[in-house]
């Protein structure tokens, strides 16, 4: 099949350079990387989920934290407006 890709140029300077070591043609070469790095790319990575612990980090008594505005002025001071 023929396709058209668009390639950097260091990236074609060392498929080239490939192709002349190894004598072999270049569309040999650029579908052996292809295939290589396709497997690589499309191997699921071993690494665990991301977690974090929580810590009990408690409330002071008289806090509550459903009203935010009464916590800050405790926190604060009545001028944090």
């Amino acid at each position: 099949m023929r396709t058209t890709l668009s390639i950097d140029e260091d990236v074609l300077e060392r498929a080239r350079k490939v192709a002349a070591q190894r004598r072999a043609p270049f569309k040999k070469i650029i579908n052996e990387a292809l295939r290589a790095g396709l497997d690589i790319v499309g191997t699921p990575t071993n690494q665990r989920p991301y977690r974090t612990e929580p810590i009990a980090m408690g409330l002071r008594a008289g806090r509550n934290l459903d009203n935010i505005g009464e916590l800050l002025a405790l926190i604060e001071g009545e001028g944090y407006r």
